[in-house]
């Protein structure tokens, strides 16, 4: 029946009911000797019975540390074993799993690991041009004296223990392989009858608000478990099938629709490399038969325009999900023609929502899996609502709501903002701007903040986007308001041409005019050769915006 009023219910399901050790363990039993974790870049090849052992010794050896459930255990790293070990380790003993964006300089890092009260932290020992290890020794350099798991720092008090990565020794540290050690058969006893509620809080994932500080979702077992089931499921995916993963595992992204969607269906998770490398997911791809792989927009056109892309053998890939930000119809094309992604969907949601709440199908009409972000999802609700709180009618633009299953537990220790984002009926306000058509699809048309309001004319930046993407020359393009005397607002872009391609701001001002509305055409044009963005992937219009309003002289 087609919709009239923008409220949609996606299909009910029961929800799994087991924690996510148990889940590991479920898979391990059922199939001990199935590839479970390959990861190419630190020589790693596990069965599924192989890794449910490295999880137990790393979770015995957390309980030798005193690490009990509901400690906060922070993780600080780029995609490597450990991470992953980490992951289903805190989970098997129900710490609370906290994860520090790799990112992360001092003040930021301060504050996450006092905002949650960190009592342990897994580093690696750095990140680019992050030294996390002296990072740690600035903050707390009471470590050069104190014995390893006994830290009492004045500017991190909550924190007593640190686990570093690597081989080397350092003072007041210890290395995570001799945690892994560390476990007699007294914690192993412990492990074997330790009970967990599924309902229980188990990680906690800092969002990457553009103006405040940031604000730590806290997500239980049940959260994000059924949310990896249901996505997979969504996919189609089976333990025949070997996930390709290169998005970062500190985002809900890479392990929740990633690792733990993985092991929630028996299939093989493959890790490529520390940090994005085109040509390492490539290599991945095709030396392991993977039949899916994940990215952002960003990461699959970089795949596309390496520069031997036709010399790597893609055909066994079938689907993936494509999240971050809306996909551009163009690259969806790429996908399918190129990269054989004949079943990829596209995932929307927040971290808040652990974080998907629409997903595409794969056998939605073409139409709908290019230009919208699907429909509710299994155990999901959706609205589009009115400023005063009513529900749209179908067509109408507002801010996306979700309800269901995922919904965060709140943010940590902030009732308020808590409060902010979830009403009392239970729906999470996503910030996001959007429409539901007949069917029930929603189209993402921008963040409420963005929206760019030029004499008293909305112009939603991601019709202009998509737009500029259809242009042959374009590879990337934001689309952002800066401060005008007169209109309030005009519209500004960045746009990131290809590779010898001979463009000008006055060719992008011809290419829109009499194609589309006169106030949204661009009145400033940037050509750029990169985007500010999170590591995640997701722009940062809002660095867009200071810095071209600053570089035109404009207040």
């Amino acid at each position: 029946m087609a919709l009239t009023a923008a409220l949609a219910q996606g299909p009910t399901q029961s929800l799994l009911s087991s924690t996510i050790g148990d889940c590991l363990n479920a898979v391990a039993n059922r199939n001990p000797d199935h590839p479970a974790l390959i990861m190419p870049h630190q020589n790693i090849r596990w069965s599924y019975g192989q890794f449910r052992d490295e999880v137990d010794r790393l979770a015995a050896g957390l309980l030798a540390l005193g690490i009990d459930t509901g400690d906060r255990v922070g993780i600080w790293s780029p995609n490597r074993y450990e991470w992953v070990l980490t992951q289903f380790a805190t989970a098997r003993i129900g710490a609370i799993m906290v994860c520090i964006n790799p990112a992360y300089r001092l003040f930021e890092l301060e504050y996450a690991l006092n905002k949650v009260g960190c009592k342990a932290i897994v580093t690696a020992e750095r990140f680019k041009t992050s030294d996390y290890l002296g990072m740690l020794r600035e903050l707390a350099p009471e470590l050069d004296t104190c014995d390893p798991g006994t830290l009492q720092s004045e500017r991190l008090p909550h924190l007593k223990t640190v686990v570093r990565m690597g081989e080397s020794a350092s003072a007041g540290m210890l290395n995570f392989t001799d945690v892994c050690a560390m476990g007699t058969e007294a914690e192993y006893a412990r492990l074997r009858d330790l009970k967990l509620d599924p309902s229980s809080p188990i990680n906690i994932q800092f969002t990457s608000g553009t103006t405040g500080m940031p604000k730590g979702a806290t997500l239980s077992h049940t959260n994000i478990l059924n949310n990896a089931y249901y996505a997979g499921q969504t996919m189609r995916l089976s333990a025949d099938d070997a996930l390709c993963i290169p998005v970062p595992l500190y985002h809900c992204f890479g392990m929740v629709l990633g690792t733990l969607l993985c092991v929630s269906h028996g299939a093989t998770m493959v890790l490529p490399c520390e940090v994005f490398e085109p040509q390492a997911v490539l290599a991945a791809v095709q030396a392991e038969r993977c039949t899916a792989l994940h990215g952002v927009p960003t990461m699959f056109i970089a795949e596309l325009d390496a520069a031997n892309f036709a010399d790597y053998d893609v055909s066994s890939l079938r689907t993936g999900i494509i999240a971050g930000s809306t996909c551009p119809i163009e690259l969806m094309k790429r996908l399918i023609e190129d990269m054989d992604l004949t079943e990829i969907v596209i995932g929307y949601g927040q971290t808040e929502c652990s974080p998907i709440d629409t997903m595409t199908a794969i056998d939605d009409p073409f139409e709908a899996r290019v230009t919208t972000v699907g429909r509710a999802h299994t155990n999901w609700e959706i609205k589009i609502c009115r400023e005063d709180g009513s529900v749209a009618n179908v067509g109408e633009t507002g801010e996306v709501c979700a309800r269901g299953y995922g919904v965060m537990q709140g943010y940590w220790d902030d009732e308020e903002k808590t409060r902010d984002t979830i009403d009392e009926e239970g729906w999470l306000h996503s910030g996001d701007l959007g429409e539901m058509d007949e069917q029930g699809y929603v189209k993402i048309t921008g963040r409420i903040k963005d929206m760019i309001i030029r004499g008293g004319e909305n112009v939603y930046p991601r019709e202009v986007e998509e737009f500029l993407y259809t242009h042959p020359d374009i590879v990337e393009v934001q689309v952002f308001g800066v401060p005008d005397d007169r209109y309030g607002e005009q519209v500004a872009a960045w746009v990131q041409p290809r590779d010898g391609a001979t463009l000008t701001p006055e060719d992008v001002q011809a290419f829109c005019s009499g194609q589309i509305t006169h106030f949204k055409v661009p009145r400033y044009i940037k050509l750029v050769h990169e985007f500010p963005m999170t590591v995640t992937g997701k722009m940062q219009k809002f660095i867009m915006r200071d810095q071209y309003a600053e570089e035109l002289g404009l207040t």
